[in-house]
């Protein structure tokens, strides 16, 4: 997932999103203690695909506490 996609989607996508990457996260991370995970990497790309989304979610908030 790119950064220019995350940035096109509404506030409740993006949370659903979040929401929806922390599932998955905890599933590869099932698979992994069982030894069934096929690609170790796509640990590391959720957990990257998660920080991108807060942070993106965190400046949305930043700037609505800028504007009031």
């Amino acid at each position: 997932m790119k950064i220019k996609d995350i940035r096109e989607k509404s506030e409740e996508a993006l949370k659903a999103e979040l929401a929806e990457r922390q599932k998955h996260l905890f599933d590869l991370r099932s698979q992994a203690v069982t030894e069934k995970l096929e690609d170790p990497s796509q640990l590391g790309k959720t957990r990257k695909d998660i920080a991108r989304l807060k942070t993106v979610i965190h400046q949305r908030k930043l700037e609505k506490a800028k504007k009031a």
